[in-house]
């Protein structure tokens, strides 16, 4: 057997361990599927922004519980994860036209 011919016969050993140690280790339940994680981030900007728009509110209206500075950081905490969110949005867009343009 030549030099070639043992690197692949390496290789496929190599592949086929791979494999079996794959279908042997049990699916890891810990780790959430990307459409939860999805969901969870969309849920927690939501969040942001309706705690923004309640102290705004609040503040507009006079509370005195409410601060400017408190409000401020709030409506800032909203903006960036909108925008971030945004971001994410582009990029997963990205992605799935660069997979629909590749040929088959």
């Amino acid at each position: 057997m030549n030099s070639i011919e043992g690197d692949i016969a390496r290789i496929l050993s190599e592949i086929r361990m791979n494999t079996a140690l794959a279908q042997a280790r049990p699916a890891d339940e810990s780790i959430p599927d990307f459409s939860a994680m999805l969901k969870q981030s969309i849920d927690k900007v939501n969040s942001l922004q309706k705690t923004s728009d309640a102290l705004a509110t609040a503040y507009e209206s006079g509370d005195p519980q409410v601060n400017l500075a408190e409000t401020m950081i709030a409506m800032q905490k909203a903006g960036i994860a909108f925008q971030s969110m945004v971001q994410v949005r582009n990029k997963l867009l990205s992605a799935y036209q660069e997979i629909m343009s590749m040929p088959i």
